[in-house]
């Protein structure tokens, strides 16, 4: 269990707030000093700390607190090719990506802030053609090892599954499997809702060590099935 300090406070919350009703490049560049006091350099603090119990779950995921390349998503939106020009991001992303991985849609845990929007995820977010198919597969190979995971009593008490899923089943799977409904993800993503107090308290690195912990056999199942380590 993890018993480093824990950095984040309420003034990140705020910060994220005020964002969201000020998101042009003004204001922020008025309040930028806020930013990199009260969310920017916590997170990467609590990033730095993190890389310990992270090691006791899987060696093989990476704790960076780089402030640029890292762990830590950064502020500035893409806007490029949307329709929503605000420069911003109104939520912090932290993401422990598998050192095998070469991208997001790779096994990895995630930590989402957002006022009223707070969550750990665990799994492979849209992942590729092959990848997408490597998974489907081992479930059909080992569905009872998949169903015991995900029928687990803490598992279910702790996640939810999210993600799109096919109207059909996905071509040459039988649409009578028992696990047809969970082939038909997209995604093998889970969610753990927490709340802003829980985030902000002193045993939070616990708290998230633990729900991590409570994934372990869900990712490990991933990471077998895309033929990298856990």
């Amino acid at each position: 269990m993890s018993d480093f300090i824990n950095p984040i406070k309420q003034s990140l919350f705020d910060f994220l707030s005020e964002l969201k009703s000020n998101n042009n490049r003004d204001w922020f560049a008025d309040n930028k000093h806020r930013y990199i006091s009260d969310v920017r350099d916590p997170l990467l603090e609590f990033i730095y700390h993190f890389g310990e119990p992270l090691a006791q779950i899987s060696p093989h995921f990476i704790a960076d607190s780089r402030p640029n390349g890292g762990s830590l998503f950064r502020i500035y939106r893409d806007v490029r090719f949307s329709k929503n020009k605000d420069p911003y991001k109104t939520n912090a992303g932290v993401h422990f990506r598998h050192i095998d991985g070469k991208n997001v849609h790779a096994p990895g845990f995630y930590l989402h802030l957002e006022p009223g929007s707070c969550f750990a995820g665990c799994g492979v977010w849209r992942p590729d053609g092959e990848a997408l198919k490597q998974i489907r597969n081992e479930i059909v190979d080992n569905p009872k090892n998949w169903t015991d995971i995900i029928s687990e009593k803490n598992f279910q008490n702790t996640f939810d599954f999210h993600g799109e899923k096919l109207k059909r089943p996905p071509k040459g799977y039988d649409s009578e499997h028992p696990q047809i409904e969970d082939l038909k993800r997209k995604s093998f993503i889970v969610l753990s809702n927490l709340k802003e107090d829980q985030i902000t308290s002193p045993v939070f690195p616990a708290i998230f060590t633990e729900i991590l912990k409570s994934s372990s056999p869900f990712v490990s199942f991933l990471t077998r099935a895309v033929g990298v380590p856990f």
